[in-house]
């Protein structure tokens, strides 16, 4: 009876590493790519059918991501005092990589992209945060559609708001 509740501990400690091992594999997978059904974790969206950056947050112990179809959302969601969850990874697309009105793949460490804040551009959600894995790209675009050109950690939570770019909206 020992031996079989030795042999039933050691079959467990191996399942169990074994799915320590598989966490380690799902944070080493990087960004996810957006499916017909993928939709924003905010308002149910469907990103596909929306121009603009996308955006994906990983956290730790999940091994599916929060999408976002605008990266105002992720910004405002991020920089929530009250967020609290343990972020793994932060995701946006190059827009200097994939076209706007259909971004496709292109998807790049968001803590290292270069951003254009007040362009003229929209996303899904009205006016948006243009995400570029290069700071050329992101001046060539702001000198184009207008707007500044910061860093990850330059974002603050006021430039995130998510008010569905109404307040931008002169014809309302």
């Amino acid at each position: 009876m020992r031996r079989c509740f030795d042999v039933a501990a050691m079959v467990l400690a191996a399942l169990l590493m074994a799915g320590c091992g598989e966490q380690v594999d799902v944070a080493a997978q990087g960004p996810h790519e957006i499916v017909e059904g993928t939709s924003c974790a905010l308002d149910g969206m469907l990103l596909a059918d929306y121009p603009g950056p996308k955006a994906q947050i990983h956290y730790i112990g999940r091994s599916e991501p929060d999408f976002f179809c605008d990266t105002i959302e992720m910004f405002n969601v991020y920089t929530n005092p009250e967020q609290v969850r343990a972020v793994r990874a932060l995701y946006v697309q190059d827009m200097g990589s994939t076209g706007w009105d259909e971004p496709r793949g292109a998807w790049i460490d968001a803590r290292t992209a270069s951003y254009v804040v007040g362009s003229s551009r929209h996303g899904a959600m009205g006016p948006t945060i243009a995400s570029f894995g290069e700071r050329a790209a992101a001046e060539r675009f702001a000198a184009t559609y207008g707007g500044r050109v910061l860093a990850f950690d330059e974002i603050s939570a006021d430039m995130a708001v998510l008010d569905g770019g109404a307040l931008h909206d002169h014809a309302m």
